[in-house]
């Protein structure tokens, strides 16, 4: 069996572990098809251990932090197949729209505190944030769970401030700090999945 067709099956495998078997691939996956790109090995297996090693994260709470990052890249098609496979896995209406909200709410306050942060400005921080943030109280999901979907959405949009203090949040929450490096490691590679199927 040829190299290319090697590739083009674990491709096929790819996206049918993604549950996008429509999928139309991408000029960016194209171009790695159209070579013998070892990448698309590399890209199966990572996201395939990311998806299912359930050591630290239950198979419902992959997926629910694998469609935060879906939300947050603004990528449709996994939108929808991690939505699926999280309501599979059992996961509820409100708690999918949870991750709706949390994943807004980060992309809300990543900006504001990544700008306080930039700043360095004492007149910038007295000033009250005045953003409402009531469904970080009492949150469907429960405080460490969200706290780590904030984290791994924090992470993604570089915002020293929010991970600092939503990692801390999470371990004194119960977490662990190998929970929060594959949480962390999982919104990384969804990122680098996504770029590459966009």
């Amino acid at each position: 069996m040829s190299n290319t067709l090697v590739q083009n099956e674990t491709f096929a495998n790819l996206l049918n572990e993604l549950q996008i078997p429509d999928y139309v691939p991408s000029n960016n996956m194209q171009a790695l098809l159209n070579v013998e790109a070892r990448f698309i090995k590399d890209l199966k297996i990572n996201v395939g251990n990311v998806l299912t090693n359930t050591q630290y994260l239950s198979k419902k709470e992959a997926l629910l932090l694998a469609l935060a990052v879906a939300i947050n890249e603004k990528f449709d098609i996994l939108k929808s197949s991690f939505t699926q496979q999280a309501i599979d896995a059992g996961a509820s209406a409100a708690e999918i729209a949870e991750i709706v909200a949390c994943t807004s709410l980060m992309n809300t306050n990543n900006v504001f505190y990544r700008f306080r942060h930039f700043m360095h400005k004492d007149s910038y921080s007295n000033m009250p944030a005045g953003i409402k943030m009531s469904i970080m109280m009492n949150p469907v999901l429960g405080k460490e769970f969200f706290e780590l979907v904030s984290l791994v959405i924090s992470s993604i949009n570089g915002c020293e401030m929010c991970v600092t203090s939503h990692e801390q949040s999470v371990l004194q929450h119960g977490s662990s700090e190998q929970k929060v490096f594959e949480a962390v490691k999982l919104g990384a590679i969804i990122k680098g999945l996504i770029n590459v199927l966009s």
